[in-house]
């Protein structure tokens, strides 16, 4: 049983183990890849809950990460965040155990780890179709060409074309969502046709959760990436992505003073825990930082809500009441669902399961 004093990431593992199950069987009907993103959970251990369910492929969001899962057997792995060439050396000692692919934006650098790679590596080319945070617009076929042929030599392989539709997040409908996946799709579609006949093992690479969560899989897609679906938060239930049941975990934090005449409690919980990111849950004009519902000993109860995290500094939560908040008193313990769970993982860095277990994550 959880003894809870101060703030705690707390992980509900049927929940999540559901959320795994429920991906994995769609990409398998789909007949895709599923490479989950890692970077969401950060975890050796649910990672396992993954490779029960038959994934073999995973995606990380760094070196220093991809060297964490390597060391716990994983041995087919993306780092799907652009090349940082001052970690050629740990690059090199990573692709000599285990079979690497990484992202490739430019012609300098992919001259660059074409002409310092130690043992084979894989590589795709990462596409903007319309996020505009990264890689090569999708029209400019030369710069594509120019990657391609400075990438050439024996030891880096072009694997194929992989996007990040990060634009899904900012969508304001499940219409929009679909817009947004077919307009990749079919701009991927028309890279490969493009290049086939020189490379004729191209894959397709695609994941973002609301649409690999929302929408079957788009034809001719050979792998998705999602991450954020392994635990789900605020921001994806606005979305449309999943219920507020179908969230994993959830801050416990302490109710330190209540303020009945503006209708608010301070919560022990803040920036340093649940990160500043913030979302609107429409028709609500004003910005949220999480939600509040009830806890107890056997979990947390999405069915009432308390209130909103509407303010945040560093260890202070402000909570906007509901009705039903307003019976909370101080010494009290309540639930926040993260906007951005995979934000507040990163900074509580560890998860205790409603059974007391700890579960650590990777720590640099």
């Amino acid at each position: 049983m959880l003894s809870i004093t101060k703030p705690t990431l707390v992980l509900n593992s049927d929940i999540c183990r559901g959320n795994i199950r429920q991906l994995a069987r769609k990409a398998r009907e789909a007949g895709v890849l599923f490479r989950p993103h890692f970077k969401t959970h950060q975890s050796a251990e649910i990672g396992e809950w993954f490779r029960n369910e038959g994934v073999s492929s995973i995606t990380v969001a760094s070196v220093t990460m991809a060297r964490y899962f390597a060391q716990h057997g994983w041995n087919d792995i993306t780092i799907a965040f652009p090349v940082n060439l001052l970690e050629i050396n740990w690059i090199n000692n990573l692709a000599a155990s285990v079979h690497l692919n990484l992202l490739i934006e430019s012609a300098e650098t992919a001259r660059f780890i074409a002409s310092n790679l130690t043992s084979e590596c894989g590589f795709f080319i990462k596409i903007d179709t319309g996020y505009h945070r990264t890689g090569i617009e999708f029209s400019k076929i030369r710069l594509i060409e120019e990657v391609l042929k400075s990438a050439a030599g024996p030891l880096l392989k072009f694997k194929g074309f992989l996007v990040h539709s990060g634009n899904t997040y900012h969508a304001g409908s499940r219409e929009e969502i679909s817009r947004i996946q077919s307009f990749t799709a079919d701009k991927l579609l028309h890279l490969k046709k493009h290049f086939i006949y020189q490379y004729p093992d191209i894959l397709l690479s695609v994941g973002d959760t609301p649409s690999c969560s929302q929408l079957p899989v788009s034809e001719g897609m050979d792998e998705i990436r999602p991450g954020n679906f392994v635990f789900f938060d605020i921001m994806q239930f606005g979305l449309g992505s999943c219920a507020l049941s179908d969230i994993a975990v959830a801050l416990v934090c302490p109710v330190v003073a209540m303020h009945l005449n503006r209708r608010e409690a301070v919560i022990y919980g803040g920036a340093v825990h649940l990160s500043k990111e913030q979302t609107l849950l429409l028709p609500d004009p004003d910005p949220v930082f999480g939600l509040v519902v009830p806890w107890d000993e056997s979990g947390w109860d999405t069915g009432t809500l308390l209130g909103k995290v509407k303010a945040l500094s560093q260890e202070h939560g402000v909570v906007s009441l509901t009705q039903a908040g307003c019976n909370l008193k101080p010494g009290d313990k309540v639930a926040v669902l993260p906007v951005h769970s995979c934000l507040t993982v990163s900074a509580m860095k560890r998860y205790y399961t409603l059974a007391g277990e700890v579960i650590e994550t990777l720590t640099v």
